[in-house]
């Protein structure tokens, strides 16, 4: 399928067939997919949790408010997280990123803070979200990126120490009754014109 065909298709699913799983062989792509996430400088300053486990999505449904039915009833949730400790980050890029890598961190971020570090990890995460969005919809499986959780839970639930996880994304397959997808509900989007600009 052309990546066009996957953008006009994907949607954010309201409700999931509780009663199709994505398989072992999926999961294990989609592994391989995170793991290839681009990251700037290939820092890759993340964590990403695969939650299968009906009994761990119950207990992170808690901590989902409206976003609970989907970790129900959907096949997996996968938790994007950030690094939260710096220190342990300066340490590490030291193992697996190149000297140059390493010299643009040290001249052009850390100079900067610990809170502008910070936050260029969560833009390094988003990017992954929008690689791993693309991905499942080119794969057939449908998806719903959730800010709605609370973070400082889901942290205590997955036990993640020195990460602090961001949004979370249900992955699974569409009940056939899902208003919100295209067929149902077309796409809304501003008007080409005014928001791409060729020169």
């Amino acid at each position: 399928m052309e990546f066009i065909e996957v953008a006009k298709s994907r949607y954010t699913t309201k409700k999931y067939d509780a009663s199709k799983k994505v398989s072992d062989s999926d999961l294990e792509k989609l592994k391989e997919i995170l793991r290839l996430s681009p990251s700037s400088i290939n820092s890759q300053p993340w964590k990403f949790t695969i939650v299968g486990n009906q009994e761990l999505k119950e207990k992170l449904a808690e901590a989902s408010y409206f976003n609970a039915p989907k970790l129900k009833d959907g096949s997996h949730v996968v938790v994007f997280s950030a690094v939260d400790n710096v220190d342990k980050f300066e340490k590490d890029i030291n193992e697996y990123l190149p000297e140059g890598a390493v010299g643009y961190f040290n001249t052009m971020l850390k100079p900067q803070g610990e809170d502008v570090i910070k936050n260029w990890f969560s833009d390094q995460v988003y990017l992954s979200i929008g690689y791993f969005l693309s991905a499942v919809g080119a794969m057939g499986i449908d998806s719903t990126p959730m800010e709605g959780i609370d973070r400082a839970k889901y942290k205590e639930i997955l036990g993640l120490e020195g990460y602090q996880p961001l949004v979370a994304v249900m992955i699974g397959y569409r009940d056939e009754e899902d208003g919100n997808q295209p067929s149902n509900n077309p796409k809304s989007r501003l008007d080409i014109n005014e928001i791409v600009e060729v020169r």
